[in-house]
């Protein structure tokens, strides 16, 4: 049985207000997008830190999301129920981290990721459809999120090249 995701849903378990993004993944329309975008000020606090301590922090957060997403979609009914936005949270963070700190670049970043995470090119369709539970919704938005890094990091060299 499927749940409609509310704020009382969202209240009910501490994995739930995580997994919907801290509400964020409750808009109407565009959940994810409002996911990715709770990513910025996250990924500021984050800048704050030191460097070094980055990985291991996205890797802490992205492991996390395995069981705060498993209990929310198993409590929703559907693994990857729209509403789910930490995996857009983390894997957003992880390309801000790979990306020059410029809003022009951070703005591409953005696009980048949505278009990867919404298109799912191979093997991120397959992952999705195969993978089940937290994992699976964790893992295909960390693919999407190396396609947009691997995106990034090309167009950064062809810009070396050119200029």
């Amino acid at each position: 049985m499927t749940i409609l995701p509310d704020r009382h849903f969202l209240l009910r378990h501490p994995a739930h207000f995580f997994a919907l993004g801290f509400g964020s993944g409750l808009a109407r329309k565009g959940p994810g997008t409002c996911g990715t975008l709770i990513a910025l000020p996250l990924f500021g606090l984050l800048m704050l830190l030191p460097e070094a301590s980055h990985l291991p922090i996205l890797a802490a957060l992205f492991l996390a999301g395995i069981p705060l997403c498993g209990i929310a979609g198993r409590n929703l009914g559907v693994d990857d129920h729209g509403c789910i936005v930490w995996d857009e949270i983390v894997a957003f963070m992880l390309v801000l981290e790979f990306t020059p700190n410029a809003w022009e670049w951070w703005l591409y970043a953005f696009l980048l990721f949505r278009l990867f995470d919404i298109w799912k090119p191979f093997p991120i369709r397959t992952l999705d459809r195969q993978v089940h539970g937290g994992l699976g919704v964790m893992l295909d938005d960390l693919l999407a999120a190396i396609y947009a890094i691997a995106v990034l990091k090309g167009a950064q060299w062809w810009m070396m090249q050119s200029f």
